[in-house]
């Protein structure tokens, strides 16, 4: 495993980073178990930095992982959560959003009895960027402030922001103060709009997380969730990218895994996972180098859908 600089003046990140989005079970149902498991194996593979949120599962995310983490030393990794949104018990999708220093306040409380830490190392703004950007002022606003004030405190080392929405991305870098992005599904096969934000990011010393690299479930093979918004037109070309991979000896998942994880100008991307046969691959797939041929192959025929804004 290789580590890089999150920011100049930050912390050491692993190239992989483990989102624990899947211990939520935002993308299928899981075993706490083998979760447990999963991430014991990614430490020990070398994997210094963990994501999560109370808004995967419905807290069920910051649970699980909270319970793996028990008895790790805690200068073995690196731990980032979010505040803002909240998702409710029940179907993915609903959500509540409220970015009040109160209950940013109280989230990150909470997280940290869920996660068993008393400090955390990143904490992002989270989807301020849904329902046409209504939460935006306020994030950028009393959200900020909160997580400066956490941070003279001593409780959270990095103020972050995770969105979607490249309009606003700008926005955040110039006007935001933050220090880390979490950039999700803006550097993958299908969308590589984040090069747009290096060079004001480098300006002002600012890290970038990759988040996404499969596309939110898009390139793996399987597809996306019922709850991604694409079309069935639009799965159909993927489905053909799938194809084209196998019919060349690979894997469209590997291909997006190398494709992502082996840019240079990105010090980690964040991928999510709950099963070790999954990881192990992942791990396999980052040592080898990306045949920038199939790459190129995938890219055109999903050409109709390249940097396609989707409305999440």
């Amino acid at each position: 495993m290789k580590y890089n600089m999150l920011t100049p003046s930050g912390i050491k990140v692993s190239e992989l980073s483990f989102g624990a989005s899947s211990l939520g079970g935002v993308f299928h149902e899981v075993e706490k178990t083998e979760t447990l498991k999963t991430v014991h194996a990614a430490l020990d593979a070398g994997i210094n930095y963990f994501d999560v949120s109370p808004a995967y599962g419905s807290t069920q995310a910051e649970r699980y992982l909270g319970d793996a983490l028990k008895g790790i030393p805690r200068d073995r990794y690196f731990l980032s959560t979010k505040v803002g949104k909240y998702t409710k018990p029940g179907v993915y999708g609903v959500d509540e959003f409220d970015f009040s220093r109160e209950r940013i306040l109280a989230s990150i409380d909470e997280s940290m009895a869920r996660l068993g830490v008393n400090y955390i190392d990143i904490v992002y703004l989270h989807d301020f960027d849904y329902e046409n950007q209504v939460y935006a002022d306020k994030a950028l606003s009393e959200g900020i402030r909160t997580l400066q004030e956490l941070k003279s405190a001593g409780r959270i080392g990095f103020v972050g922001a995770g969105i979607y929405a490249m309009d606003l991305w700008k926005r955040v870098i110039s006007e935001g103060e933050v220090e880390v992005l979490l950039v999700h599904n803006h550097y993958c096969l299908n969308d590589i709009r984040v090069v747009e934000l290096l060079p004001l990011c480098e300006e002002r010393e600012v890290g970038i997380v990759n988040g996404s690299p499969f596309g939110s479930g898009l390139l793996t093979g399987r597809g996306a969730p019922d709850w991604h918004p694409i079309s069935a037109e639009q799965r159909l070309l993927f489905s053909k990218a799938a194809r084209f991979c196998e019919d060349n000896g690979t894997d469209l998942a590997k291909v997006a895994l190398q494709f992502s994880c082996q840019n240079r100008n990105l010090p980690t991307t964040l991928f999510s996972t709950s099963r070790r046969e999954s990881l192990a691959r992942c791990l396999e797939w980052y040592q080898e180098p990306c045949d920038y041929q199939i790459v190129a192959g995938v890219q055109r025929i999903l050409e109709p859908v390249m940097n396609v804004q989707w409305d999440y």
